[in-house]
C-alpha cells in the first residue's frame, strides 16, 4: 500500500511550501530582493515577483538596483521572469514595471542569446500590442 507513502511526500511538499513562502515573507521584510525576486520565481508567484519589483522602483535609485538584481539572475529565471511581464503589461497598472524589466532585458541580453529564451517568439507577439 502506497497511499500512506503518498500522504507523506504530499505533507511533506506543503511543510516546504510553507518553509518557502515564510522565507519568502521574510526576504521581502529584510529587503534583500535579489534573493526574494529569485525564490518567488521559483516559486512560481508572479503576483509576489510583481511586489518584489514594485518594492525595488520604490527605493531610492530604484531603477539602477532593479537593473543590478535582473542582471544576476540565471537564464531560467530570466525566462520565468518574461513570461510574467507579458501578463503584467496587459494591465495599466503594472505595465511601468513590465517595460522596465523588459528594457533591462534588452540592455543587458545579448540578441542572440534572447533567441534562445524559451517562448521569446510568442512573448514578443503579446508585448507588442501593449508596447
Amino acid at each position: 500500500d502506497v497511499t500512506e507513502i503518498e500522504e507523506k511526500e504530499a505533507q511533506a511538499k506543503q511543510e516546504e511550501q510553507i518553509v518557502k513562502e515564510q522565507e519568502l515573507s521574510n526576504l521581502l521584510h529584510e529587503k534583500r530582493y535579489l534573493k526574494a525576486l529569485g525564490l518567488a520565481i521559483s516559486l512560481d508567484r508572479p503576483h509576489t515577483v510583481l511586489v518584489v519589483v514594485k518594492a525595488i522602483l520604490k527605493e531610492t535609485d530604484g531603477r539602477r538596483h532593479l537593473e543590478e538584481n535582473i542582471i544576476r539572475l540565471r537564464k531560467d529565471q530570466k525566462e520565468a521572469l518574461l513570461t510574467f511581464l507579458v501578463t503584467w503589461n496587459t494591465n495599466s497598472r503594472n505595465c511601468h514595471e513590465a517595460q522596465a524589466v523588459v528594457e533591462i532585458l534588452l540592455k543587458h541580453e545579448e540578441p542572440d542569446n534572447l533567441l534562445q529564451y524559451a517562448g521569446i517568439k510568442a512573448a514578443v507577439e503579446s508585448l507588442l500590442p501593449y508596447t
